[in-house]
């Protein structure tokens, strides 16, 4: 029988997070089953609003949104942006140099499309953000993981790095803060690897979607302030820091060299305007965002929401027999470890699907963000302290049951 195939392009394209194991939960949910959703960092459904003066000024300003507007987005929202760079001590950007997006994930498929031939190379750290991955390949590049180090906070190997570089390398991801683990790096460790990247002539791709999501005095680092001879695309919005992930309001900023990527920038600019522009709406909400009261920072501090149900989330991970994590600094996720001796996982992403049925809570296998181990998980601590706290209850009886099997 004629069958219509998709593309060679995506035989190695995947992005587990909602894989396989999503299908079988909408299964479930049409089936009258309640789950969990642990698995994706969608503030929204647990109460975390978009603010409200950022909700006023989208409707205020609504009319305004009908007509295309540049492609590089609205020159309010990118002045806006421009004084963020600012605030974060990123020197020397003007307006052509923010590019606003339907969310930071289309802008990192166009920054890789227009970058990467067939075969170049892209260091990205294990664990990953698996988008990363996911647009280097569907752009003909080679993914390239690096280790991060469990035992060191996550930190990232500079030595496993440095051994992985080859001709065909062009840039280094650096996701800073870390999805999944949380981790936050210090200006040493980004020292580092700038510093790689400076003897190796590479492009730096700064993810920094969570800078702003940080705990116990942690302070954030842009990438881009410490490096001004090199070329830096830095990347950011409002789905984290705003609690507005169904905006898909999204910014990258291209600081350094740019003297020395004319065409690179010249190929950005044509596939900004093959899309006419971002979603106009969203781009009405980015300079409220950025100014003023940031209410993140309330819900970050102790006694805050977010502050709370990760230390409850930690604590009650940390409880179960064999379960140990490394506790974040940043973001709003565990990534806990099951000890090998005690669970000897083959097939963790045949974990979280015994889990989703037994338990009906959702989580994410460690695999699917790009590391060769089958005994991690990623959840987000995003429900209420006592609804955290319940289902990582369920999870360590699951995990009992799962040791004796």
């Amino acid at each position: 029988m004629y069958q219509v195939k998709k593309s060679n392009k995506l035989q190695n394209v995947c992005y587990d997070i909602r894989g396989q194991v999503l299908q079988e939960a909408k299964r479930l949910e049409e089936e009258g089953a309640r789950i969990l959703k642990l698995n994706i960092g969608n503030p929204a459904v647990f109460g975390f609003d978009v603010p409200e003066e950022i909700q006023q000024d989208v409707v205020y300003n609504i009319s305004q949104a009908q007509g295309y507007v540049d492609s590089k987005g609205l020159f309010s929202a990118r002045k806006a942006v421009m004084h963020y760079t600012q605030q974060r001590r990123i020197a020397n950007v003007d307006i052509e140099d923010i590019y606003l997006g339907n969310g930071v994930s289309e802008l990192i498929v166009m920054t890789m499309q227009a970058l990467l031939n067939s075969g170049d190379e892209v260091l990205i750290p294990a664990p990953d953000y698996p988008l990363w991955t996911a647009a280097v390949t569907l752009s003909s590049g080679k993914a390239v993981h690096y280790r991060c180090d469990e035992e060191a906070d996550w930190y990232p190997d500079l030595d496993d790095i440095r051994a992985k570089i080859t001709p065909n390398t062009r840039a280094m991801v650096i996701i800073n803060p870390n999805n999944p683990t949380g981790a936050v790096y210090d200006e040493a460790m980004l020292k580092g690897m700038i510093e790689i990247a400076r003897e190796h002539r590479l492009v730096l791709l700064s993810d920094e979607i969570y800078d702003k999501v940080l705990y116990d005095g942690t302070t954030h680092t842009s990438t881009a302030a410490l490096c001004d001879d090199l070329l830096v695309m830095t990347f950011n919005g409002l789905s984290k820091n705003h609690r507005a992930a169904g905006y898909r309001a999204g910014w990258l900023i291209i600081s350094g060299a740019k003297h020395k990527a004319k065409d690179y920038i010249e190929g950005l600019n044509i596939l900004s305007s093959m899309r006419l522009c971002s979603n106009v709406m969203a781009q009405l909400a980015i300079q409220t965002a950025l100014g003023g009261y940031q209410s993140i920072d309330d819900l970050v501090a102790p006694g805050g929401r977010l502050y709370e149900q990760r230390q409850v989330a930690y604590d009650a991970l940390t409880s179960i027999p064999g379960v140990s994590c490394v506790k974040p600094k940043g973001a709003m996720y565990m990534f806990p470890k099951l000890d090998p001796k005690r669970y000897p996982i083959l097939n963790d992403e045949r974990l979280v699907y015994d889990l989703l049925s037994q338990q009906q809570i959702l989580l994410v296998q460690g695999s699917a963000f790009n590391m060769n181990d089958t005994q991690h998980l990623r959840i987000v601590f995003l429900p209420r302290v006592d609804e955290i706290a319940d289902a990582i209850g369920r999870i360590g009886r699951f995990l009992t049951g799962y040791e004796q099997h």
